[in-house]
């Protein structure tokens, strides 16, 4: 990405430096190349193309108060409800991928085999998921496009095409466990009478259906999202009240940090759950929903104050609702011979034998619990493949043929992954890991980029974050890597078997450690954060009265 010395002001920021300190001390110019120059040559574009267009987006501040300050101002009116209610919606799309069917079974393994003890984990993976997503959003509001498009320019051809395919690679793995999941749930709801495939058809082509409602504008597809936790929420909150899981140990999961050998690998597992590559992707353009000119900075930090609360607040839900789900399972399936084997096919039956049916059957109530977290994940999925594909190889085409396109591409491998690993609940557990190992690969590919885009300047400008928050973030990010770098070792140390395999997996790794290299080399991560002094400030929740 070209950018002018930062030494060269453009006359309508003559005031910059006074403005500039309020968010870091170190900033004292805007370049030519920051995001208020470039969104005013995009406004004059009038065949620019936008993630929403402006007739969709949701209208939010109103003439007066967008006037109010200036392009420079960074004046923030106090807190306010009505905006708050205006700007939720985001974030609980993005909080979907973290109630997915793939975390759902992360959970429920992680009860049945390591009881309570890693639920302090649970909380801590969730916190830096937020953190991530926070910073996601952050580079979305802040420069007026996403995080895939921000890639396109940011890095040589090459490069952008090698980060594409780990994209959709990622994002097509995850959409199978998350189609594959809607359709155990479909055949537990049916009986038995709707085979895995059929779930997946049904699964694949409602998804436009839901995504249909969005011509009538996002709030109301948002609306059906808050219906989908809600439903989550709902069923898996009758579970735990049901099974009655024990206070006490609860509270001592929660407030206790405790792992050791035997419940490492569930602990693995669930970090990598919890923080998924397509959602750093898809948080950036959600935000963009909402109608906010860039070119006022006033508007653009009331912005990022709502959609931090908002964020925060649909995360929380779903800690909650992954807490139901451990500590049902650890109530139920510790310490007993079941906990081994447990996965999404089998643990309705398992509940429903432990507990019965009754006037709600237990089994049910898992079935449309995990039918909501996989409808919900699809759309999702299906949203994020649209804007990465767009983003990164600036499409141009229309809506509805961008979905057909993005479906295709993952109706296509889940079908044939339906009718190749149905033969038993083994195939289908050898099934998952192998699509965690496509995501783990692709980690490194989201959270570099992202982390190298919000901490330059000449892309964020004012709202570039401080170097404290920059130290943290890469910390929660190289934590996160080695995380996967283990699930990765531990899982073809024992599945390589062969000569020749074991060459290709070892030329494998020694592309993707060559690749991440390249990516921190060239964000200049290293040299940023040892040489940046921790006296400006990271993102805060500001307002005048």
């Amino acid at each position: 990405m070209s950018t002018q010395s930062q030494q060269q002001k453009k006359p309508q920021f003559e005031d910059e430096e006074e403005d500039n300190e309020l968010l870091h001390s170190d900033s004292e110019t805007i370049p030519f190349s920051s995001p208020f120059a470039k969104q005013s040559a995009v406004l004059e574009d009038e065949n620019a193309e936008f993630v929403y267009a402006a007739k969709d987006k949701v209208q939010i501040f109103d003439v007066e108060s967008a006037g109010s300050g200036g392009a420079g101002s960074m004046v923030v009116p106090p807190f306010s409800w009505k905006k708050l209610w205006l700007f939720t919606g985001p974030g609980l799309l993005m909080s979907v991928a973290f109630l997915d069917p793939g975390n759902l079974e992360g959970d429920l393994q992680a009860g049945a085999i390591a009881g309570y003890s890693l639920l302090w984990l649970l909380v801590w993976t969730t916190i830096m998921g937020g953190l991530l997503q926070v910073l996601s959003a952050r580079l979305g509001v802040a420069t007026g496009r996403h995080l895939a498009e921000l890639c396109r320019e940011e890095y040589s051809n090459w490069a952008r095409y090698v980060l594409w395919i780990m994209a959709e690679m990622a994002l097509i793995a995850a959409d199978i466990q998350e189609v594959i999941g809607s359709a155990i749930a479909l055949k537990i709801l049916s009986h038995g009478i709707l085979p895995i495939w059929a779930g997946v058809v049904i699964t694949a082509f409602d998804c436009f259906f839901f995504l249909f409602l969005e011509n009538y504008g996002v709030r109301k597809l948002e609306g059906v999202f808050a219906v989908f936790i809600g439903t989550m929420a709902f069923s898996f909150a009758w579970m735990f009240f049901d099974t009655k899981p024990s206070e006490e140990e609860l509270i001592k999961g929660i407030l206790i940090p405790r792992v050791n050998s035997k419940t490492l690998r569930q602990a693995v597992e669930l970090i990598g759950c919890v923080i998924t590559p397509h959602n750093v992707f898809l948080h950036s353009a959600l935000v963009q929903s909402r109608e906010i000119d860039i070119r006022n900075k006033g508007q653009v930090q009331e912005a990022l104050n709502y959609y931090t609360i908002e964020s925060s607040v649909a995360l929380f839900i779903t800690l909650v609702i992954n807490l139901f789900v451990i500590t049902v399972f650890a109530r139920v399936f510790y310490g007993t011979e079941q906990a081994n084997g447990i996965g999404l096919v089998n643990a309705g039956q398992f509940l429903q034998e432990k507990y019965g049916g009754g006037l709600f059957p237990i089994l049910y109530i898992w079935g449309i619990g995990l039918l909501a977290a996989g409808q919900s994940s699809t759309i999702t999925g299906t949203y994020a493949g649209q804007f990465i594909t767009e983003g990164f190889l600036k499409l141009n085409i229309k809506k509805w043929l961008r979905s057909l396109i993005t479906r295709s591409c993952a109706i296509v491998p889940t079908m044939i992954a339906a009718i190749v690993f149905n033969t038993s609940e083994s195939s289908l557990d050898t099934m998952n890991e192998w699509l965690n190992v496509v995501q783990s690969i692709q980690i490194p590919f989201a959270l570099i980029p992202l982390l190298t885009l919000v901490s330059k300047e000449e892309v964020m400008g004012t709202f570039r974050i401080g170097p404290v928050v920059e130290r943290v973030s890469w910390c929660v990010a190289v934590l996160v890597i080695m995380v996967y770098g283990y699930m990765l070792l531990g899982f073809f140390l024992s599945e390589v078997k062969g000569l020749l395999f074991g060459f290709l997996v070892c030329i494998g790794f020694v592309a993707w450690i060559s690749f991440i290299a390249y990516l921190v080399k060239h964000g200049g991560a290293l040299s940023s954060i040892m040489v940046r002094p921790p006296t400006s400030r990271g993102f805060t929740l500001t307002t005048n009265n």
